[in-house]
């Protein structure tokens, strides 16, 4: 036990590397499964037992290998023009996080994200919400640039996919192929603001394997649902991120 806990940060206990390798894998088989939530449960787990300012950059590094694995797997199914206009948004919107000191208070941030998604899940479609170019690019935009300091904006991206008419192995797939890229840009940023990812190079390893072998796991469960059932599960899991959101924005109000 030791010598496992000799190649961890020296800030962190073996029971918490533990606790969010486990949580990478059933963590990344629900985003497989579903194409979004498990990003930001392992933000929560990882937000509970990390130092503070190694959260967003290795749960970047985490979610970077769990929706490679998930891009590699579902490939054939990415629509690559959403793609394209989402990543050349979201280098803008990286650089602008990355170089912008903007302190927006959490709870603000978190709550605005909740009412987005549910305002697009479940309110009247807006004219501006339809499907193109314009889109792809705002929401690249506006999803990168929330993530250099909120760490899980896959709900942002999902709700874009959402207005699509795709079914479920596109939306999932090209899910997958944007947070990559976003995670991409975000990993980089970090790395060249300063940030130490050597050590927590093994640490990172070792979720990254776990995520890929629960997105394995996800994606087996996925080509085997009807379409209706996915088409459900995707509103209610949008629906519960936006809630947990609210609450978390509502606890770090009351603690400013």
């Amino acid at each position: 036990m030791e010598l496992l806990a000799n190649f961890l940060p020296d800030s962190l206990p073996l029971w918490a590397a533990a606790l969010a390798i486990i949580a990478a894998f059933f963590t990344a088989a629900l985003t497989a499964a579903f194409g979004l939530g498990g990003g930001l449960a392992l933000l929560a787990v990882m937000s509970a037992v990390f130092p503070a300012p190694a959260v967003v950059p290795i749960h970047g590094v985490a979610q970077l290998g769990s929706n490679a694995g998930r891009f590699y797997l579902q490939r054939q199914d990415v629509v690559w023009k959403i793609v394209l206009w989402f990543s050349v948004g979201g280098l803008i919107g990286a650089l602008l996080g990355g170089r912008l000191a903007v302190e927006m208070p959490v709870w603000l941030l978190r709550a605005g994200v909740a009412a987005f998604i549910l305002y697009t899940v479940w309110g009247p479609r807006m004219p501006s919400m339809t499907p193109g170019i314009k889109t792809f690019f705002v929401t690249g935009a506006v999803g990168s640039f929330l993530t250099m300091f909120f760490g899980a904006t896959g709900p942002i991206a999902a709700t874009m996919l959402s207005a699509t008419k795709l079914g479920r192995l596109n939306i999932v797939a090209t899910h997958a192929a944007c947070m990559v890229i976003q995670h991409g840009f975000k990993i980089i940023i970090f790395g060249v603001l300063g940030f130490a990812y050597g050590e927590w190079a093994l640490l990172t390893v070792a979720i990254v394997l776990s995520g890929l072998a629960g997105t394995t796991l996800g994606t087996h469960y996925l080509r085997k649902m009807p379409e209706q059932t996915f088409q459900q599960g995707f509103r209610v899991v949008l629906t519960a991120i936006a809630i947990y959101l609210l609450i978390a924005a509502g606890l770090s109000f009351r603690t400013n």
